[in-house]
């Protein structure tokens, strides 16, 4: 039996782009049912509520049971295969965003430790059911799945009694790196520097550009060029809106530096790409 939720794209691209639900569900293997190898484009949690299988991933093979999770990562193989007498059962679910690995690591979640337990209670399982209701929702149900996924990454965080209080120079990084997220995020629109974003992140600049290549592959004046630019792309869907609306939504006040920028990142000006849409 399988059960999935497909969320909107409209949602996928909207309103939250530190922490978006893709999809869940439920699955009841047969004997010797597989997956992969391959990839996917997102984080995928599985919670194995009965039965035994395998997951392979990093070089690594796992033999999991009743109450254990395990994580795949964007764009790295792995595969999974129930169990040949005994298949598992799991309930899943996919995400990504801006904080997504964030909030995982926290949760003692990574592609370096992809396995973990959880079996204090059943609220993970509830969490899990509710959001298979969903979909029922017309109106809001997308919003309530979210609500769901953070209620979700907070129980696995909260259980995570290992991890509270250690913070070693990787995840001190990472921190700084969410932070400085969080500020083009919330800024975008305005008029900001990076030397305005390492002051509020707390470290130098110099510190800020390291950070940036290490985690994005870009400097943070490349990344917040490219971010302005995507939410740009967003806006641009809307018919309703000028090309110097979103010009100006998205923090640059001059039109025409804005469409130079655009062309230079998307190959087209704004106004064909809006056509082109």
């Amino acid at each position: 039996m399988i059960d999935k939720i497909l969320i909107p794209f409209v949602t996928k691209s909207g309103f939250n782009n530190e922490l978006v639900p893709y999809y869940c569900g439920i699955q009841h293997c047969t004997a010797g049912h597989s997956w992969g190898p391959g990839i996917r484009d997102h984080f995928l949690i599985h919670y194995i509520i009965d039965g035994f299988g395998t997951f392979k991933i990093n070089n690594k093979e796992y033999h999991l049971e009743k109450d254990q999770l395990f994580l795949t990562c964007p764009n790295v193989i792995n595969s999974y295969q129930a169990d040949e007498s005994n298949p598992w059962s799991y309930l899943w679910i996919g995400f990504y965003g801006l904080k997504a690995e964030y909030f995982l690591r926290r949760s003692g979640l990574s592609l370096e430790n992809p396995v973990i337990s959880y079996n204090k209670d059943n609220l993970l399982f509830n969490c899990i059911s509710e959001m298979l209701t969903c979909k029922e929702n017309k109106r809001s149900g997308d919003l309530k799945f979210t609500g769901l996924l953070y209620d979700f990454l907070a129980l696995l965080i909260e259980s995570n009694n290992d991890q509270r209080g250690v913070e070693d120079t990787k995840s001190r990084k990472e921190q700084h790196f969410q932070k400085a997220l969080e500020f083009i995020c919330m800024n975008y629109s305005r008029k900001i520097s990076i030397s305005g974003i390492a002051k509020y992140v707390g470290i130098d600049r110099k510190y800020l550009h390291y950070i940036f290549k290490t985690h994005s592959g870009m400097s943070p004046q490349e990344y917040l060029i490219n971010y302005r630019i995507q939410r740009a792309c967003n806006l641009l869907d809307d018919k309703s809106l000028t090309i110097g609306q979103v010009s100006h939504s998205c923090g640059y006040p001059d039109p025409l530096l804005f469409s130079k920028i655009f062309k230079k990142i998307k190959g087209v000006s704004p106004t064909e790409y809006k056509k082109n849409i």
